[in-house]
């Protein structure tokens, strides 16, 4: 088994439907086969890695009409897995260049250990949806204040801790750690692009500062709030502390496997990007 972070959750009837058409075509007992995966946690996977599986996800040009985004998103990270799995080394651009970094076997590693691996699909599926929020706050002697925050600005949830009660704080730190590592692996480029532009003579801007941060203080962060997370009783409850310290200790290795998925399907023509 691999593990039990929301085992058998987030997969509609529609996915169902849909490795059921892909890996089985022609099955004769459809609704049988359908349960089955439901309850079957290694068998759905075997389905999810199929190679038929795999080659009607990328190829579809309307698959995001037909699966959701935590089954597209699991897919292409088994597909990864799999594809990391006899390589010494990934490569990442350095310039005009790419540049073998070997850091192959990290990843594979992290993304065999426990919950990992469904853990960063449902949250790559997360930011493809942008939420907000509103809240009641009122401090001792002090009127009620109401404090918005947007679940893709981190400054904006860092911001909001001091007023989020403490049934709230697992959820906020979870998503600072999760815009972090997103931001890191998926959209580099906007981090580096974030620093570019930050005030003359300025060359580390603070964290608190929108917009400023540099590569490494995104790591930082993302570390920091993920190893808060970890400390939590609710973290425990929900079976997520190991998840969240194995994705503070292995932070680079679980920015890889995004930034290969972003580079080779989610910029590809005719493929949305995530969040379009």
């Amino acid at each position: 088994m691999e593990g039990r972070y929301r085992r058998g959750e987030g997969f509609s009837g529609a996915d169902l439907d849909f490795l059921v058409s892909a890996a089985a075509p022609g099955t004769r007992d459809a609704s049988r086969l359908k349960r089955v995966l439901a309850e079957d946690e290694d068998f759905r996977n075997a389905f999810i890695e199929d190679d038929r599986t795999v080659r009607t996800a990328i190829s579809g040009r309307d698959v995001f009409l037909k699966i959701s985004p935590r089954l597209y998103f699991e897919i292409l990270l088994r597909t990864l897995r799999r594809e990391l799995s006899g390589a010494s080394h990934t490569l990442e651009s350095g310039g005009l260049h790419k540049v073998a970094v070997f850091d192959a076997r990290q990843v594979i590693d992290l993304l065999e250990r426990p919950d990992v691996l469904p853990y960063l699909a449902d949250m790559l599926a997360s930011f493809t949806r942008v939420e907000s929020g509103l809240f009641r706050w009122k401090a001792p002697g002090a009127a009620w204040r109401r404090v918005r925050f947007d679940d893709t600005d981190v400054d904006g949830l860092v911001r909001s801790l001091e007023f989020a009660g403490d049934e709230y704080r697992l959820d906020f730190y979870k998503r600072i750690a999760d815009i972090c590592l997103f931001l890191l692996g998926v959209f580099p480029e906007h981090v580096q692009a974030s620093t570019r532009f930050a005030p003359a003579g300025d060359a580390r801007p603070r964290l608190a500062r929108r917009g400023a941060r540099t590569p490494e203080e995104y790591e930082e962060e993302g570390r920091k709030y993920y190893k808060l997370a970890a400390a939590l009783p609710e973290a425990k409850d929900r079976e997520l502390s190991e998840v969240f310290l194995l994705l503070h200790d292995g932070f680079q290795a679980a920015r890889k496997p995004l930034a290969l998925i972003a580079e080779r399907y989610l910029r590809a023509p005719d493929i949305p990007r995530i969040g379009e």
